[in-house]
């Protein structure tokens, strides 16, 4: 099975607290690296965990609120200063690539890569990325300006053919393709064999989500319904509940409420106020709701 994780770089909101960075997250899938956000200190944090800065390809910024951006002017220039030459896409709302010019311009910088610009759509979902292993999409969210969230799918697995049946029935190297994906086999008699007599199901492909800065927002379920792994915000406690409406953002129990109702299979909270300097409350708090809940640990690994 192909590796299919995310590391937490920062998982703080608004400001740098208690040792914890802005939001930030390292995705992974079968050798390709995306970055999710890249708030303050993003390529420190990189730099700590042992991630090569050269390998990520593919930066989205959910918004432009700076614990979501400010570290990226940093990293890019860093990719230039360790010379980088391959092209770099980067998906953000459009006015991001005006800060980028206007701040190369004013400290005459000129990257020694391309920045492959991809604006984004804060209307309706879309297609970002897409190969043969991943697509990667946007669900529109519900925030204080435009903002979107990140679905990372596994493309469909071939089926698994049977070594002893395919002996058996003598199928030919070039109807082996077939058979992966779900055709029966026609023998040189005519007969025709079942296609689940010859392999075995595919493994189920995996969906991460990462749901960015929010209200409660059951609109997006749809999009996340039955994933294996959800990142939903959780910036305060139901105490605080009408803080947290007034700055459109979530609860511990409101991400709880959302991945119960969406059937996913293990919850990640993050973005935590700088309010909260222990963290076991917001987490007790989402277990009365959702117990597949886990803090979002910087430098922890999530498989999805």
């Amino acid at each position: 099975m192909d590796a299919f994780d995310v590391t937490i770089l920062g998982c703080s909101s608004a400001t740098p607290a208690f040792g914890r960075y802005p939001t930030s997250q390292l995705v992974h899938m079968a050798g390709r690296y995306f970055l999710v956000d890249c708030g303050e200190g993003a390529q420190m944090q990189l730099r700590r965990y042992s991630i090569k800065f050269q390998r990520i390809n593919h930066i989205f910024i959910s918004h432009l609120h700076g614990d979501h951006f400010f570290g990226l002017m940093g990293l890019l220039s860093s990719l230039h200063l360790l010379g980088r030459t391959e092209p770099l896409h980067l998906y953000a709302e459009a006015s991001l690539k005006e800060i980028i010019d206007v701040t190369n311009k004013h400290s005459r910088s000129v990257l020694q890569y391309p920045i492959v610009f991809h604006p984004l759509s804060y209307t309706e979902s879309q297609v970002l990325f897409e190969d043969e292993k991943l697509t990667v999409s946007t669900v529109v969210v519900k925030h204080s300006i435009p903002c979107v969230g990140f679905i990372f799918t596994e493309k469909p697995k071939p089926r698994k053919l049977i070594k002893e049946e395919i002996e058996k029935y003598q199928v030919p190297v070039e109807k082996m393709e077939a058979l992966k994906h779900g055709e029966d086999f026609v023998a040189a008699d005519g007969k025709v064999i079942p296609n689940d007599v010859l392999t075995l199901p595919a493994m189920p492909s995996r969906t991460y989500a990462f749901c960015a800065d929010t209200i409660y927002d059951e609109e997006i379920i749809p999009f996340i319904a039955n994933a294996d792994l959800v990142y939903h915000e959780a910036t305060f406690m139901e105490d605080m509940r009408d803080r947290a409406k007034q700055t459109m953002h979530s609860t511990a129990k409101d991400a709880a409420t959302i991945a119960k109702k969406a059937g996913v299979k293990k919850l990640i909270i993050g973005h935590f106020s700088a309010r909260y300097k222990e963290l076991g409350p917001m987490l007790a708090e989402a277990h009365t709701v959702f117990a597949e809940t886990y803090l979002a640990e910087e430098g922890k690994k999530e498989n999805v």
